[in-house]
């Protein structure tokens, strides 16, 4: 008889045939295709192929018995895997949990493809609406709703807007995935990619620079709505409705109003609108009569973090920062909100619309002698 060892030709077609036929175990999460034998005593058994034999047995037999109790043998389930192998040989199996693997596996395909779903609004609350996919529950925002769905609420009354949300209870939306969280048992979707399609064919009749003129068909606090068209709407943001600070659109703008703006922005057939665009820009005159280091009257607007937000004129502001007073505390003490006060330009680039100013208080009149030596 030969030795192998003398039959380098033989051994290597051995190799070969034992790599072929090496069984690689799966993981435990791994997904699996199972084929359903027989239940006996609480334990349900599965042919795994050239794995092996299945098992689903304890509590996930229990959680899964009205789907084992459904199955023929033959029929094919998908399986998640546990353990590779328990104490009695088999591969341990969940049948719950690959049925909750596999949602999230489709809803992460969904959220991909950007596909659209329609599904049944079960409440609401004061932030959004709240639907089911699969048996998972998510949040639709309020700002992730379409335009004719968004409750257009003068004041922005929270308790006017949860009564607006409610009017949607019952009814079914279009809407997209665009965030998942598997572990939190989370779903966050919306509504206006699911209008995008619709939206862009109408949005595609118009171009970035071209003039409209439309009705006001919502005042919200971030802005307003302007109906361009049955079906598109485009929203001019609180930033581009005056080149002066807008705090309350309320004040300026109601519904049912002509208005004539510019559109500086197309996506996804949004429309972004600009009111102020039509306005001359303030700052082209500013740049003729300001310089770096100009005493001025100033307006204080607002308070933020950083410091207050001066006007000069109307629509030409800027920042006098936060360190000119220490603290925020400080400032407060030394500036009222609607008050002129005298301060320096320490920065005045009119082409890019940025200024910051000091506060001269009470040394104004010092400033301003040694300015003129």
């Amino acid at each position: 008889m030969l030795n192998s060892t003398s039959n380098p030709a033989k051994n290597q077609v051995m190799d070969e045939l034992w790599k072929k036929i090496t069984i690689v175990l799966p993981k435990p999460d791994d997904l699996i295709e199972a084929r359903y034998l027989e239940r006996s005593a609480a334990r349900a058994f599965f042919d795994l192929g050239p794995i092996g034999t299945g098992m689903v047995y304890g509590r996930e037999y229990m959680v899964a018995r009205d789907i084992i109790k459904g199955l023929k043998p033959g029929d094919k389930v998908m399986a998640k895997v546990l353990e590779s192998e328990n104490e009695e040989g088999c591969v341990e199996l969940s049948l719950r949990e690959a049925g909750r693997d596999l949602v999230w596996l489709e809803a992460e395909d969904l959220m991909r493809k950007k596909e659209a779903v329609e599904l049944e609004v079960l409440e609401a609350n004061k932030g959004g609406l709240v639907l089911e996919w699969k048996k998972v529950k998510g949040f639709l925002p309020a700002s992730q709703l379409k335009t004719s769905h968004y409750p257009r609420v003068e004041g922005g009354d929270k308790d006017r807007i949860f009564q607006e949300l409610k009017k949607l209870e019952g009814q079914k939306l279009m809407v997209t995935i665009i965030t998942m969280d598997p572990k939190e048992d989370k779903i966050i979707f919306s509504e206006k990619g699911a209008e995008s399609s619709d939206l862009k064919e109408l949005a595609s009749k118009y171009e970035v620079g071209q003039i409209i003129e439309g009705e006001i068909t919502g005042v919200v606090d971030f802005g307003i709505f302007v109906k361009l068209e049955d079906g598109l709407e485009g929203l001019s943001h609180l930033s581009e409705l005056d080149w002066s600070l807008v705090q309350n659109p309320h004040e300026h703008f109601k519904i049912g109003d002509k208005i004539r703006a510019k559109i500086i922005g197309i996506e996804a057939g949004r429309v972004s609108l600009s009111v102020k665009a039509l306005k001359p820009d303030p700052w082209v005159a500013a740049g003729t009569k300001y310089n770096k280091g100009d005493i001025i009257q100033g307006r204080v607007l607002r308070f933020n973090k950083y410091g207050a937000l001066v006007a000069i004129e109307d629509g030409v502001s800027g920042l006098s920062h936060i360190s000119e007073f220490g603290t925020a505390d400080r400032m407060r003490e030394k500036l009222e909100i609607g008050k002129t006060y005298p301060f320096q330009i320490t920065l005045f680039e009119p082409k890019e619309r940025r200024m910051t100013l000091s506060y001269l208080g009470e040394d104004a009149k010092a400033a301003e002698a040694q300015k003129t030596e």
